[in-house]
């Protein structure tokens, strides 16, 4: 079968497509015919090995013989023989989800999960590209509202980075719980992110969020963009900031300088500052996947590359600018 593979750190250009064995498929595993995956910032971070601590995991000098790509969307090809949640043809999404490594990726032609993982029926009113959509971004988005921020009908909440693959996901969830949403982006993804529910939009390049005067229950960042003493002027009294993901500055020590600020500052009022990292869970892929089919989220999909472009999208990607999510066919 074809599949990427990362065999040197470096741009875009060190992702090279091989031909490999099919994964070996163990009595708990689900051998699945990939038909679309999505393109997240691990996979940049991971061909780059930046920041280096990544590298403890991947490889120190050269990455390990890895895979990319956290998230899939295809059909059932075989099934271990303990495997009683799946059959052959079912049509399936999932992946490996936020794990830097796996015995199997994405990006290829076929992949192999365990049966337990991150992998449920697809949502039936979604195409296989709209599926491959779902699982990161929607995870991380649905575990910084719910778990994180707890959100509740009424609450006020700032998603700054709207226009992105975790913030489309974040204004139409928070908008099904209940919530007042503000929408932070540029201005070719105003109407968009208006379209997704968005009570309200900034356009970052004419206005400044920080100055408008309105404060917030939940703020949901992925742009870190603002100071800490900004985003506390923003938050209600008893608010909370969850910071997903954002710009990754320096390559050792500096990324991890904001979550421990913000660690130490929430320490030091009533309002809680929080950084997050969102964990692979089947359950949580269940809930997106009911909310998919009850029509209260919509992947947004900005450009489809097919699997020998992958360079391409992963290039485009890194760029920032993508509006929702890059999709790879395969």
């Amino acid at each position: 079968m074809k599949a990427f593979r990362c065999i040197r750190y470096g741009s875009p250009d060190v992702l090279e497509l091989h031909d490999i064995d099919l994964p070996a498929v163990g009595d708990d595993d689900v051998l699945v015919d990939v038909k679309a995956a999505s393109v997240n910032p691990l996979d940049f971070h991971v061909m780059r090995g930046t920041p280096y601590v990544l590298r403890s995991q991947t490889g120190l000098s050269r990455p390990k013989p890895i895979g990319l790509g956290g998230d899939m969307a295809g059909r059932v090809e075989a099934v271990g023989r303990n495997v009683t949640r799946f059959r052959p043809g079912d049509e399936v999404f999932g992946g490996r989800g936020m794990a830097p490594i796996a015995r199997s990726a994405a990006f290829a032609e076929y992949a192999s999960f365990h049966q337990d993982g991150m992998l449920q029926k697809k949502p039936a009113n979604l195409t296989f590209e709209e599926a491959a959509a779902v699982p990161v971004a929607g995870i991380s988005a649905l575990q910084a509202l719910r778990d994180k921020a707890r959100v509740r009908p009424g609450h006020r909440v700032l998603v700054n980075g709207a226009g992105g693959g975790v913030g489309t996901f974040a204004v139409q969830l928070a908008k099904a719980y209940g919530a007042e949403v503000t929408g932070v982006c540029g201005t070719g993804n105003v109407e968009m992110v208006r379209s997704l529910g968005a009570d309200h939009v900034v356009d970052y390049t004419r206005d400044d969020v920080t100055r408008g005067g309105r404060r917030y229950d939940v703020m949901i960042d992925m742009a870190g963009n603002h100071p800490l003493s900004a985003i506390r002027r923003m938050l209600a009294p008893k608010g909370v900031l969850v910071a997903v993901g954002g710009p990754v500055k320096g390559l050792w020590v500096a990324p991890f300088t904001g979550p421990l600020k913000l660690l130490a500052l929430s320490l030091a009022g009533s309002r809680r500052l929080s950084p997050m990292l969102a964990r692979a869970r089947g359950d949580d892929l269940d809930v997106l996947r009911e909310f998919a089919e009850t029509g209260k989220i919509t992947p947004v999909i900005d450009r489809t590359y097919p699997l020998k472009e992958l360079p391409e999208a992963v290039r485009y990607l890194e760029k920032g600018h993508a509006r929702g999510k890059v999709v790879i066919t395969v």
